[in-house]
């Protein structure tokens, strides 16, 4: 849900339900690496609240497409950690699977 001004854009506070700060401080990480971000901080209203509340102020873009924008970026981010560790396993497996190989010769 988007908390803002109908007349300024620029800035907004989405409140993100079944969340923590798990996504809420990725999220920030990948806001604040934008340019077009001018503040950008996050919230848990309570400990017993399963919600976050991220607010963003932008330079001039509208504040909900910057967040949409940092939220495909935190998602490529993700495909690459999940492929560079699916890759390392596999490698790992690979390297181990040969010792053994050397072993029983």
């Amino acid at each position: 849900m988007e908390h803002g001004s109908l007349t300024d854009l620029r800035s907004s506070t989405f409140s993100l339900t079944d969340e923590d700060h798990t996504l809420a401080n990725s999220a920030r990480f990948a806001l604040n690496k934008d340019p077009r971000v001018e503040f950008c901080g996050y919230s848990i209203p309570h400990p017993s609240d399963n919600r976050v509340n991220i607010r963003v102020q932008t330079t001039g873009d509208p504040a909900k497409e910057v967040f949409k924008d940092a939220l495909q970026d935190l998602m490529v981010m993700c495909q690459h950690v999940r492929g560079t560790f699916d890759k390392a396993v596999v490698d790992f497996r690979e390297s181990e699977h040969d010792k053994e190989m050397k072993i029983d010769s």
